[in-house]
């Protein structure tokens, strides 16, 4: 196969496709999630993909798995293509690196956000109320400003455009108390203790959000996890209070997409090959930062 398959391309039940991932059905007990190399900013997908950037998303997840296996029980069954798949009309290249397996779980309505430092939506909220996400916070705080402890920040699951920060007592309204309790429980734990890790590597986890669900009635981590995707990550010697720090994601693209003066409207402008390449070697350095391994060695993974 030359080129990406798009979303239901591939010889499996076509599920449901997100900005980056395709998720398809291999049997009634288990799901199959393709990483793409799409690339979104701004709320609009980009016509160019990022290369590898789905690999480097797989592999960080399964570092960040491994790590916190002993905080909650997760959703994987295996990084391999599975059975169906191997050459099968010659998609098995493009898989390798980017699949994972994993259980069917019963997804909470929530978003579990923690936040570890005063930043994008919670700093917007701040500065309009010297609030964050509805509680109170002592005045003066600047932006990308530590918090006193990382704080569970729960929002919706919007079906449509923008979730919304809410309280946790809205989180437990719809997801019930004892639940939602678990939840801040479980994404707390898990954010410290890499939060932690990360800090020993030089690298601030401002931010991040998981997603977690029922398994066989424990609460389990699932679907991407402490990825440049779904976290602020932050070089700790690039970070002071009072400003945005430079981050390990999409800056070099966002950076160019604002000087050009496009209007964040679709169609986006064509991506330079150079800024393409900045962005692919900003994810490929968070892994390797933060993991301690040679991105190469990830299966797939190209030079």
């Amino acid at each position: 196969m030359s080129g990406q398959p798009g979303p239901g391309d591939l010889p499996l039940r076509h599920l449901a496709s997100g900005k980056v991932r395709d998720i398809y059905e291999l049997d009634g007990q288990h799901l199959l999630f393709v990483a793409s190399d799409r690339m979104s900013a701004f709320d609009v997908i980009m016509a160019e993909p990022i290369p590898d950037k789905g690999r480097v998303l797989t592999a960080i997840t399964a570092f960040w798995l491994e790590h916190l296996a002993d905080v909650a029980p997760n959703h994987l069954v295996s990084f391999d293509v599975p059975e169906p798949l191997r050459n099968a009309d010659g998609v098995e290249p493009y898989l390798a690196g980017r699949v994972m397996v994993v259980r069917r779980a019963e997804m909470l309505p929530i978003e579990c956000i923690v936040r570890g430092y005063l930043s994008g939506s919670a700093w917007a909220e701040y500065r309009q109320t010297q609030s964050m996400h509805g509680t109170p916070l002592p005045a003066g705080l600047r932006q990308s400003e530590k918090l006193p402890e990382p704080v569970f920040t729960p929002s919706t699951k919007a079906a449509e455009g923008h979730d919304e920060n809410i309280s946790f007592e809205a989180a437990a309204a719809l997801s019930g108390e004892d639940v939602a309790a678990e939840a801040r429980r479980v994404s707390l734990a898990a954010y410290q203790k890499a939060a932690d890790l990360a800090a020993g590597r030089g690298i601030i986890i401002a931010d991040t959000k998981f997603e977690l669900g029922w398994i066989d009635g424990k609460l389990s981590i699932c679907d991407e996890v402490l990825t440049p995707d779904s976290s602020r990550f932050w070089p700790a010697d690039g970070w002071q209070p009072g400003g945005t720090p430079p981050s390990f994601d999409k800056q070099p693209l966002r950076d160019w997409l604002e000087a050009t003066g496009w209007d964040k409207a679709p169609p986006p402008p064509p991506l330079p090959a150079d800024v393409v390449e900045a962005t692919r070697a900003r994810y490929v350095e968070a892994y390797e930062r933060i993991t301690g391994r040679s991105f190469a060695d990830w299966p797939g993974a190209t030079a």
